[in-house]
């Protein structure tokens, strides 16, 4: 079977998850969908998101995850958790990164950068690359992980959303990220790519979802999708591809498979270029692989929150975007 080919929904196998949906991209839209999602939210709470190299334009709003933090019981106490960047750079030190931090606006909670003190394995069942990911090592200092992603494109895996967030965010920055993209004795840190780079970023994953177990959530920000990673930061390429909403899940896969489905929905001249980047790295890679991996399942029903928790299509769900508008960043 094709592992980088687009599988229509009826073409897919196996179980079905849920998935919650909704179009409003707004505090109150991220709290609806995350409601749904944070039954098993519990004890100490790290908040996985791309906190944004300094004054990125496109990362999630911060007012939206200050109200969220502030209005969710569970949350008084969460700790947004980062790593260190694996490229030299405003986040490659702990000193640089938490500058960039007070310029980007992240100053309303704790932000752990939980490599700053070192690292910690944590075994990768199954995996073909690695058998263990070096993570940062206060991550086992949480009970519970809130992976709270923004959706776009990504340079080298074509798209990033709460698979890349995590198997990218939460390895640390020296030796797990390298593992991930450096070929061992290669003088070129990005030597590995396409479906191996996948694959590996992936498994990085599995090692940080096993460990959470059934105290994690995943929740997609489908907004300014430019096609370049936040960290790309004001060098990103300019946003084309609509705005659609958020979605969330219990199921990894079904959370990224859902916005990937989202965005095929749309007409072509509205997700030409992000669909082009996606394809072009091998990107759906990362979802026939985590399935491989049995870390979620690809089928799923949507759940409209906006319609009386309907159950739509992807179709259904881009009905009536709009040409995207970029808004000031707040």
């Amino acid at each position: 079977m094709e592992k980088n080919v687009y599988v229509p929904m009826e073409e897919r196998t196996g179980k079905i998850s849920v998935v919650y949906f909704t179009r409003d991209l707004s505090p109150e839209g991220l709290k609806k969908v995350y409601e749904k999602v944070n039954g098993k939210i519990t004890g100490k709470v790290g908040i996985k998101l791309h906190t944004g190299e300094p004054k990125g334009p496109n990362i999630i709003p911060r007012p939206w995850v200050k109200e969220l933090l502030a209005t969710e019981p569970e949350l008084k106490d969460a700790v947004i958790v980062e790593t260190n960047t694996y490229y030299d750079g405003d986040r490659y030190y702990t000193e640089d990164h938490r500058k960039t931090l007070e310029i980007n606006g992240w100053t309303f909670c704790p932000v752990d950068i939980m490599d700053e003190e070192g690292t910690v394995l944590l075994p990768i069942a199954g995996g073909k690359w690695m058998k263990e990911m070096s993570h940062g090592s206060h991550m086992t200092n949480y009970d519970s992980l809130v992976v709270l992603t923004h959706f776009k494109g990504h340079m080298m895996g074509g798209f990033g959303g709460s698979n890349k967030n995590i198997g990218i965010g939460c390895a640390d920055g020296r030796i797990g990220k390298k593992w991930i993209h450096t070929y061992e004795g290669s003088d070129d840190m990005w030597s590995i790519a396409m479906d191996e780079l996948m694959e590996r970023i992936t498994e990085s994953t599995k090692a940080t979802i096993d460990f959470f177990g059934e105290n994690i959530c995943y929740v997609n920000v489908l907004r300014n999708m430019s096609v370049s990673c936040d960290c790309e930061g004001v060098a990103a390429a300019p946003v084309v591809t609509p705005n659609v909403g958020i979605v969330a899940s219990l199921d990894i896969l079904a959370a990224d498979q859902a916005s990937i489905d989202l965005v095929y929905a749309m007409k072509e001249e509205d997700h030409h270029d992000l669909v082009e980047r996606i394809e072009t790295r091998h990107g759906l890679r990362q979802l026939s692989y985590m399935k491989e991996m049995g870390m979620g399942n690809d089928r799923y029903v949507l759940i409209d929150l906006d319609n009386d928790e309907a159950e739509i299509t992807a179709a259904d769900g881009v009905a009536h975007v709009v040409p995207f508008v970029q808004v000031p960043r707040p």
